[in-house]
């Protein structure tokens, strides 16, 4: 994510404490964020809930990625994450509790390099655990770049 700075994931597209009541809520108040910072319009939320009930964005330590469906992506305004930190953990399914939701808006495949740069920072547990514990928007955006690049944030 070098160009998170740029505009990939600002401040206003981090919250914390967010109240859930499960996934698909979940899923929703991260399709809100996305359309409040202009990134898609409002009917890609449900193309979000879509992707879910195709198959889980659950992809470990405690983060779930929702996302669209291809469908979706004629809504996409623009490339962005938004970025909850939920008030209590949620079951994913299968058993799988989520307490950070990372939602991608992607044009074209750039979701396919936005997720395998998530996937390098979560593989390394120290960077997941900081990243769960993160306070403020600057943290998380730290943390969200991949190695070699989080110190020029």
């Amino acid at each position: 994510m070098s160009d998170t700075r740029d505009g990939l994931l600002a401040g206003r597209g981090v919250r914390f404490g967010v109240p859930v009541s499960d996934r698909y809520d979940a899923v929703r108040r991260c399709g809100e964020l996305l359309v409040e910072i202009g990134a898609v319009s409002e009917d890609y939320i449900p193309s979000m809930r879509e992707r879910e009930d195709e198959i889980s964005t659950y992809i470990g330590a405690g983060v779930a990625i929702p996302h669209s469906t291809a469908a979706g992506k004629k809504y996409v305004r623009r490339d962005a994450l938004a970025v909850l930190a939920l008030a209590e953990p949620v079951d994913w399914g299968d058993g799988q509790e989520v307490s950070m939701c990372v939602a991608i808006a992607a044009l074209g495949d750039r979701h396919l390099d936005i997720l395998a740069e998530l996937a390098e920072v979560l593989m390394d547990p120290e960077r997941a655990d900081q990243l769960h514990q993160a306070t403020t928007a600057n943290e998380v955006i730290r943390l969200l770049q991949p190695a070699g690049k989080a110190e020029n944030v």
